[in-house]
């Protein structure tokens, strides 16, 4: 046997194992139910011994440091008993990342079933020049999760139409888009429906320490800003010199090509335009001015400002006043009747993520009550101080982490609702802000989208590969997309050190480190 075949059979028999775990996983609302009756028998157990730590935290009151004893709750004495059927609903509805991402999701419903996002895609690919078509690929796969699953339905088959317009393997286009959408998960150069769902969690993880800490939905902004370039960057080299020379020579079917938007398309496109550039001048108009309507009232700041207050409101509308122009423009939406239309089909979209929200939510909770996340927390950060583990190193060490789950958990947000009360506040206690630890988060979970088999759109995209490559398969996909796993995973580690050596600003008043004060 050759050492390439010895190779290929290796690697088959890791995705066969990876698959075989993957299946083999709950589903994650089962997970956060599995989780709760660990939470409840894992108080038990420690209130009856007694478990306790001390800490360190801030008094509401005068804003100074004072130590905190901290003991275990028996989750199954009957004052705890009371507490669980009673709050049940409360822990629902106050879940933070509810009504943030509901919110968003309002406007991005519109700007996406009215056709205005699908033809924006369309738009700009059709223009591209020859020379730039994989940068542009790969960059808006970035950009398309700012409308949550678009780009894995829309731009990842059309990147194969688009590379095969040029001349050019459509894998390799497919390979490009998909690196882009999956791969570049978490970077943008706006504020997406990840980041309040992220936000609002870390908030809820922060403030089991810190009661008075927010985690803004742009904590992250700048950093992923940078993020998107390097991506976009890495991909496109990634495709150009590494994926496409060692793809088969394919002749491609004349038949297929980029189609140019129609006619009422066009018309809806600058009907959008138009609304978009109005939306923005009305909106620095109110903004950029030091007494600005939107500014701080009494200190004329910026981040404390009712702008940042209520970022996710005016994002919803950024989606929701342009897509309603496109829909009116292109005939896709005729009254108000339709635009509610939209909304409600979004929202129904989003039912999964409810039922999710809702049994998370009582784990968080119940995680909480129990003061085992504030136990576990303060025991590890004291764990990894003695033995010199902290800082840069940490961070990194939780990005591969982050990275490994990620292949066998998919679900972001069901990863980081477990995760987040636990390394937020641990890592909080080794001066490391929750921004900080949330963006490590993202870099793992990010990188390691396009080789888990349990990602909810890799069948789809498997799919995609078949109709060029009859062969194709998980692995097949695996093997195509690895180069662009390691490559984002060693570039995206890269920046985060830079940018942590350098001590920048993750996102506004969002730094890499955290004092008690």
């Amino acid at each position: 046997m050759t050492n390439d075949k010895k190779k290929e059979g290796f690697i088959m028999r890791a995705l066969d194992t990876v698959e075989r775990v993957g299946n083999g996983m709950p589903d994650p609302v089962t997970l956060f139910i599995i989780l709760v009756g660990i939470v409840i028998l894992a108080s038990a157990i420690c209130a009856g011994l007694g478990v306790s730590v001390t800490y360190q935290s801030i008094d509401t009151a005068s804003g100074q440091l004072q130590d905190v004893t901290v003991s275990a709750v028996n989750l199954l004495s009957a004052d705890s008993i009371r507490h669980m059927v009673t709050t049940v609903v409360s822990n629902f509805t106050s879940f933070f990342p509810l009504g943030t991402v509901f919110t968003i999701m309002i406007g991005v419903g519109v700007a996406d079933g009215s056709g205005f996002m699908s033809a924006l895609l369309r738009k700009v690919v059709a223009a591209t020049p020859k020379a730039c078509v994989t940068a542009v690929v790969v960059f808006l796969g970035v950009m398309s999760n700012i409308a949550s699953s678009t780009g894995y339905v829309v731009l990842v088959p059309l990147g194969a139409v688009v590379f095969m317009a040029f001349g050019r393997h459509p894998i390799a286009g497919l390979a490009a888009a998909f690196a882009g959408v999956s791969g570049g998960w978490s970077a943008n150069l706006l504020i997406g429906t990840n980041d309040p769902m992220f936000a609002g969690m870390s908030t809820q993880a922060a403030r089991m320490l810190d009661p008075n800490y927010t985690v803004l939905p742009v904590c992250n902004w700048f950093f992923m800003v940078a993020s998107t370039f390097l991506v976009t960057a890495i991909g496109t080299i990634i495709t150009d010199r590494l994926v496409e020379p060692r793809l088969t020579p394919y002749v491609p079917d004349v038949t297929e090509q980029v189609q140019d938007i129609a006619l009422n398309e066009k018309r809806g496109m600058r009907w959008a335009g138009i609304t978009a550039l109005i939306y923005v001048v009305i909106m620095v108009i109110l903004v950029a001015p030091t007494n600005g309507l939107l500014r701080d009232p009494e200190t004329h700041g910026f981040l404390s400002s009712p702008f940042m207050s209520g970022i996710i409101f005016f994002m919803m509308l950024l989606f929701l006043l342009p897509g309603l122009a496109y829909g009116l423009g292109a005939g896709t939406i005729k009254n108000d009747k339709d635009m509610v239309a939209l909304m409600t089909k979004t929202i129904n979209g989003l039912s999964g993520f409810l039922v999710l929200c809702f049994f998370a939510a009582q784990f968080t909770s119940l995680f909480d009550y129990s003061k085992l996340g504030t136990i576990i927390s303060v025991v590890g950060a004291n764990a990894l101080e003695s033995i010199g583990f902290k800082g840069l190193p940490l961070l990194i060490a939780f990005v591969l982490l982050t990275a490994v789950v990620d292949i066998f958990i998919s679900v972001d947000s069901a990863k980081w609702a477990i995760m987040a009360p636990i390394f937020v506040p641990m890592f909080m206690q080794l001066g490391l802000s929750p921004e900080a630890t949330q963006a490590a988060y993202r870099i793992g979970d990010s990188t390691s989208n396009i080789i888990a088999p349990m990602m909810p759109f890799f069948p789809l995209t498997v799919a995609f590969f078949q109709k060029y490559d009859k062969k194709a398969g998980i692995g097949s996909v695996i093997s195509t997309m690895l180069p662009y796993s390691l490559a984002f995973l060693i570039g995206w580690i890269l920046l985060f050190v830079v940018w942590y050596l350098l001590d920048l600003p993750l996102g506004p008043g969002s730094p890499v480190t955290y004092t008690m004060m």
